[in-house]
């Protein structure tokens, strides 16, 4: 395992840990960034289900961004996933950014999920 994925790991580790300690009976908001993409989950752990989920991948955003790897993708992603978790009643929610950094493309999501009424 290389350095910067041991550290990667640690971090997320380090997140996800603080996030179980503050657990309540909120669902988690996921995300995962590739090169090309972004990802975002609003997860039940205490179920074990999906909520929603949304991504640059979709029919929808796909067709209407010019990149999925660039804080404007990430910014419609987050939009997005709040108006399929405010649908299914989920109003707040718990940040997971897993091991990224809360900068770029993270932060572009979390903003546009904020406005766009989710708590966290």
């Amino acid at each position: 395992m290389s350095k910067t994925s041991k550290l990667f790991e640690r971090r997320r580790l380090r997140n996800r840990s603080k996030l179980r300690k503050t657990a309540t009976d909120r669902p988690r908001l996921s995300v995962h960034r590739s090169g090309r993409q972004i990802y975002a989950q609003i997860i039940d752990d205490v179920a074990g289900v999906t909520l929603a989920a949304a991504s640059t991948l979709d029919k929808e955003l796909r067709e209407k961004l010019r990149s999925g790897a660039d804080q404007a993708a990430a910014a419609e992603v987050g939009r997005l996933i709040a108006a399929r978790g405010l649908e299914k009643g989920v109003t707040a929610v718990m940040f997971d950014r897993g091991g990224f950094i809360f900068h770029g493309r993270v932060k572009a999501l979390a903003d546009a999920a904020r406005e766009a009424g989710l708590q966290f």
